[in-house]
């Protein structure tokens, strides 16, 4: 079983030469591709207040995709859920479930960025609360029947075509993440490989009463892009893959644990950590058949979509017909 995953969160540095407009046209091209050439999902990040343009709207991007394919997942991961109103954004994913044909789903997350929740004026010191509450508003949402919400009654049509727990996961790196999805009833995607998580899940469940979920572990993927010759390919891809490491890297916070997360200063770093990678065809075939999955971020740190293409290209040519 394989998962290939294309993923994008638009960031660029503040002199990128391809303007936005271009980047976003050029991501939803790609995303068509990616349906025909394989691919099974189409992963979208969420971060707000950014001067690196980091996508700040995925629902609306992930129904733009859903309206360009027909059978590729998508999935928004994470939806900082406590940085909107809860109401709302259920209105918002019922409709983007219907559009998808089932085909979407969210991944709710609560943020590491004190920033982002002064900007959008949402109190950093009550997220869980925030989160809490934006789960349990999902969930009567998505019943379609009246319910009470904030003192006045509140209802949410049409609402999704989608089961909540195929609609609705919970993401974060903490035993508390972890039991509050199991608390939910949904599937926990932790943001790191941890098998601590796991058994906070399962023990959560069985607190609960017995009835166990399950946890989808990320199997350290690596941000990857193929070339025929892997040091011409740092030379081409390694500058964006740099600025994205060292971009993630500022937002460092002591309770984040993630895969994305990277420490590189500089390119040695960088290609010694192995979280950003240069593949020949030969080499993404093996590690496609050994682990069963292979992470693309095609516009990464503002990559050049010409050179993105060529990248997406030799993937069509030399990988996809070997699997």
């Amino acid at each position: 079983m394989k998962n290939l995953v294309m993923r994008f969160d638009m960031r660029r540095p503040p002199d990128c030469s391809v303007s936005d407009q271009v980047r976003y046209q050029a991501a939803l091209e790609m995303a068509v591709w990616a349906e025909g050439n394989g691919f099974d999902t189409i992963g979208l990040s969420e971060h707000h207040v950014t001067a690196d343009g980091y996508l700040s709207s995925p629902l609306m991007l992930a129904m733009a995709i859903a309206s360009r394919t027909e059978r590729i997942a998508i999935n928004v991961g994470a939806l900082l859920l406590p940085l909107h109103e809860p109401l709302r954004i259920a209105e918002d994913i019922a409709v983007l479930d219907m559009i998808a044909k089932g085909r979407a789903a969210v991944t709710a997350g609560i943020g590491y960025r004190p920033e982002e929740y002064a900007a959008l004026g949402r109190d950093w010191e009550r997220r869980g609360e925030l989160l809490d509450e934006g789960i349990e508003v999902l969930l009567k949402a998505w019943r379609g029947q009246p319910f009470e919400y904030r003192g006045r009654s509140a209802q949410v049509l049409p609402r999704p075509v989608s089961r909540v727990q195929q609609l609705l996961y919970v993401g974060g790196n903490s035993k508390a993440a972890a039991r509050r999805a199991a608390h939910f009833g949904l599937v926990f995607l932790p943001a790191i490989d941890d098998p601590e998580l796991v058994t906070a899940y399962q023990a959560e469940c069985e607190r609960l009463g017995g009835k166990r979920g399950f946890v989808v572990l990320p199997n350290a993927p690596a941000t990857t892009f193929i070339a025929e010759d892997v040091e011409q390919g740092w030379r081409d891809y390694g500058p964006a893959m740099l600025f994205d490491a060292v971009a993630y890297g500022a937002w460092h916070h002591p309770n984040r644990r993630a895969y994305a997360e990277s420490f590189a200063s500089d390119m040695a770093s960088l290609r010694a950590e192995g979280k950003y990678r240069i593949l020949t065809p030969a080499q993404a075939v093996e590690v496609i058949r050994s682990t069963g999955s292979l992470h693309i971020a095609p516009l990464v740190g503002g990559a050049d979509p010409a050179l993105a293409w060529r990248s997406l290209q030799l993937f069509a040519e030399h990988v996809l017909p070997q699997l």
